[in-house]
């Protein structure tokens, strides 16, 4: 049988934090959907076409993953896709509470899926997707915490130099 893993978010845009998560993720599960929510709520700086492409360069490397979008409630999805468990990444004390509510919920809605939280690597233990774009809309070096090809869409969206 094969363990499949969701990892789901908004990845506007995708870290190095992120990749960090799902290449750990690969040590556990024998494949990881790395998924976006749709959420017409959430105000995003790039359109889901532009973080689709991103993450799909993002993943060149990396073997056994799919990336896939997704609206509705993610344990219905994770079922769809015969996934066993939804991967989390935790920085800070406040993630896990916000996480650990969804996990109880997620548990109560199709206790067959498991939560999976995975520490974040203390290299990335600061870095967000919201701090990225902080920086980056003002100049900041971001080199090194996203992949390549986002720090050049983020320069195209800034339209600036960024280091």
């Amino acid at each position: 049988m094969e363990h499949v893993a969701i990892y789901p978010g908004s990845f506007d845009p995708v870290t190095n934090g992120h990749l960090d998560i799902i290449e750990r993720g690969l040590a556990i599960f024998d494949k990881v959907i790395v998924t976006i929510l749709i959420n017409p709520n959430k105000q995003a700086l790039f359109t889901l076409e532009e973080r689709l492409e991103m993450l799909h360069k993002s993943m060149e490397n990396f073997k056994n993953v799919e990336v896939d979008t997704f609206s509705g409630l993610l344990v219905d999805y994770a079922q769809q896709k015969k996934a066993h468990a939804i991967l989390r990444g935790l920085r800070a004390v406040s993630d896990f509470e916000y996480e650990f509510q969804m996990a109880l919920m997620n548990r109560r809605l199709r206790r067959e899926i498991q939560s999976v939280f995975l520490m974040t690597g203390l290299r990335w233990i600061f870095t967000s997707s919201s701090i990225i774009k902080e920086a980056a809309r003002f100049g900041g070096d971001i080199s090194g915490m996203v992949p390549d090809c986002v720090k050049t869409k983020l320069e195209e969206k800034f339209l600036c130099k960024l280091g």
